[in-house]
């Protein structure tokens, strides 16, 4: 899953690095385009989106990396399921990121605005990789529980029971700051729904797994965001 992401990242940031060396020359083509065009005022400000799509290249390759030291599965989610996430968050993704001036912008194009977006992705990578690393090999891209799986409250698994997924959203906003396009408020809004629906099945899970154990977890942490969810 990883391996696909990171190409459909590629293929966007190569699309986006596209457009922007071929509008100057064909800027007034594209003016003409009725409704899906390129977001022009975006990609002048081609190294900080540039910039943004490169956080989630670090990201796949740190993850694809990480992934081959993971524990066999005991237990999975079925194929359907895992499947139905991976459509949902690489369409969330490819709204987010794409600049395309297709619903109208919800944000100036703004230096500030961008790098404020961009210090949000960078805290959301950060974060991201730190609980993996405490995670180690009980980590999954699917639900699962794995063989001698253990339940992890080191670093930010002290106070979050899904600090990757809050990191992996950090980073999803952050890149919509960086576009500020109504499409991305659209895959935000995907991608919300998918990780509501993952953290829902998860901890169902991690529940049957561990039992009082992982209620006690629940009752002493917050899912997402300490003292909101």
């Amino acid at each position: 899953m990883q391996s696909k992401r990171l190409v459909i990242i590629l293929l966007s940031a190569v699309c986006g690095a596209a457009a922007g060396a071929l509008i100057p020359r064909f800027g007034p083509q594209l003016g003409r385009v009725p409704a899906l065009m390129i977001d022009r005022p975006l990609l002048a400000h081609r190294w900080l989106f540039g910039a943004a799509v490169m956080g989630w290249v670090l990201f796949s390759a740190y993850w694809e990396a990480a992934a081959r030291n993971a524990s066999a599965a005991q237990t999975s989610e079925t194929r359907g399921s895992r499947s139905l996430h991976v459509l949902m968050t690489n369409v969330a993704l490819l709204l987010i990121i794409a600049p395309l001036r297709a619903l109208g912008r919800f944000l100036p194009v703004s230096v500030i605005i961008m790098s404020a977006g961009l210090a949000v992705e960078a805290a959301g990578l950060f974060l991201a990789i730190w609980a993996r690393r405490h995670l180690g090999r009980n980590w999954s891209g699917e639900i699962t529980i794995k063989v001698q799986h253990e339940l992890v409250r080191s670093g930010p698994y002290r106070w979050l029971r899904h600090p990757i997924y809050t990191g992996i959203l950090a980073m999803y906003v952050g890149t919509a700051l960086v576009t500020g396009e109504w499409l991305a408020v659209v895959g935000l809004a995907i991608m919300g729904f998918a990780y509501w629906r993952k953290i829902h099945l998860e901890e169902a899970n991690l529940n049957v797994a561990f039992g009082g154990d992982y209620e006690a977890y629940r009752r002493e942490t917050w899912a997402l965001v300490p003292g909101l969810f």
